[in-house]
């Protein structure tokens, strides 16, 4: 008899636990490959004026890979589920941020808004912690599988960042309303393996490790 309640209890125990997992939302980030749509490259342009705070982006007619990045979409986009994007950045010294560059892109053919919003938050322990500026929406994106235009956010009012501490470039869409169906892909870069975070349907943010691959994007300003 004990052995046979003891199986059963199991049993039970088994079955809730996957019933509760399967409740869970899901926290792994989705990624996209594409082919180049055209071989001829725009070469991405500089900020004028504005230091370089942080940049993984590569040379001008090679910025970024084009074939390869992650989602960002809006619970209302044809992936159905909200996927939002983070990189991590620590200044090397005292700066003022002035403008967010990302290798944003737009997947043709989803019939979502073209447009998507860069925001710069605070860590809290190798997350996205609070918003310090943003969301700034930025609109007109380049086709996903092509390269090198960027998108472009300038900040309204410069946000002053200490050196040796992390903050976050965050890539989301609105939760309602004009934007919450863009559909896109912020592409990547190949260096070494690199933190980042993910946030799938509007949970909390997870760490991401990028692999052999990071979000492409630059931070730029004045110091101090």
């Amino acid at each position: 008899m004990k052995t046979t309640l003891s199986t059963s209890l199991l049993c039970i125990l088994t079955l809730c636990g996957a019933a509760l997992l399967a409740q869970e939302p899901a926290t792994a980030p989705k990624t996209l490959h594409t082919t180049e749509k055209s071989k001829v490259h725009v070469p991405a342009a500089a900020p004028a004026g504005l230091v370089t705070i942080y940049s993984n982006l590569g040379p001008s007619t090679n910025t970024y890979n084009d074939t390869f990045g992650a989602v960002v979409a809006g619970p209302a986009s044809t992936a159905a589920i909200s996927f939002a994007y983070a990189l991590p950045f620590t200044p090397k010294s005292n700066s003022h941020v002035r403008e967010v560059r990302a290798a944003m892109s737009y997947l043709e053919g989803t019939g979502g808004a073209n447009q998507v919003n860069l925001s710069i938050y605070s860590d809290a322990g190798g997350v996205p912690g609070t918003i310090l500026a943003g969301p700034l929406t930025v609109t007109n994106l380049p086709a996903f599988g092509t390269c090198c235009a960027l998108g472009s956010a300038t900040l309204t009012t410069p946000l002053p960042v200490t050196a040796g501490t992390r903050y976050w470039i965050v890539a989301d869409t609105p939760t309602t309303g004009t934007g919450d169906d863009f559909y896109g892909v912020w592409d990547f870069v190949y260096p070494k393996p690199f933190l980042q975070a993910s946030n799938v349907g509007g949970f909390l943010w997870s760490p991401t490790y990028g692999g052999n691959q990071e979000a492409a994007a630059g931070v730029f300003g004045t110091t101090p």
